[in-house]
């Protein structure tokens, strides 16, 4: 019988440093108790001693919780935005060694269509993005910048063509790419943030967190922009209450810190 998640809660925060606490209760136990139930096992108690003595299994976990879903260029309408309106706005304002950071990246997509997207406006060796996510696995398999078609179904043909390298079924995105991002472990929610970023992108991830938390990363966001820097959210994601936070809209799923 799966009972006790508040003593369940507590273990998991020892072992992983992920506080459960600030998801939505309902969403996150349900999801747990599934993967629970598909290894065989009947109570929270089991479950942590199988993840304490095996690493595969404890992966396994962190992997299933960080809810990992991604693609590059999702939303292509909102990355058109971003080449032609966001990112020349913040090469005239800051120049071109703009500070980016790709938050929850998971595996990669995200921060590789980024690079790609700016190497249309500026030169390659001048951009670094910072890419931070919690789990490990998901970016070990971002370091490799291996893809399936469905992943990289978004980009845009010539960025195919150019950084792109068919392997079986699968596409390795190129090395030159791969350089201009460093990839480090990171939890949103009790980690020190980077400060002075020119831009932030976090987008479909605060959705699974409370509304205490959303308000707590969104806080933490604004401190983390330079003045007049950008965070760009994703397209199911609303910040009602962006003024109090100290931010103002710029155009849907973009704001500017005041």
């Amino acid at each position: 019988m799966l009972n006790d998640y508040e003593k369940f809660k507590k273990e998991i925060f020892t072992l992983t440093k992920i506080d459960l606490n600030a998801y939505k209760e309902k969403q996150m136990r349900r999801r747990i108790d599934t993967l629970i139930t598909k290894n065989k096992i009947t109570s929270y108690d089991d479950y942590v001693a199988l993840i304490k003595k095996d690493r595969e299994k404890f992966e396994q976990f962190v992997n299933f919780l960080t809810i990992n879903v991604s693609e590059f260029y999702r939303n292509p309408e909102q990355w058109k935005i971003l080449e032609q309106e966001i990112f020349p706005k913040l090469i005239q304002k800051f120049g071109k060694n703009l500070k980016i950071w790709s938050a929850a990246c998971s595996t990669g997509d995200e921060p590789y269509s980024l690079v790609m997207t700016l190497s249309k406006l500026i030169p390659l060796s001048s951009i670094r993005i910072l890419a931070t996510d919690i789990d490990k696995q998901v970016l070990d398999t971002a370091r490799m910048g291996i893809y399936n078609e469905k992943s990289i179904a978004g980009v845009p043909q010539d960025m195919k063509s150019k950084y792109f390298t068919k392997i079986g079924n699968s596409y390795q995105i190129s090395d030159e790419i791969k350089k201009r991002v460093e990839f480090k472990e990171h939890n949103l929610l009790k980690d020190t943030y980077p400060t002075g970023c020119h831009m932030i992108v976090c987008r479909n991830v605060v959705i699974y967190f409370t509304e205490e938390a959303k308000d707590e990363i969104y806080k933490k966001f604004q401190q983390a922009l330079a003045k007049d820097g950008t965070l760009f959210i994703g397209s199911t994601e609303q910040i009602m209450n962006y003024k109090e936070l100290g931010f103002q809209r710029d155009r849907s799923f973009f704001f500017e810190r005041i």
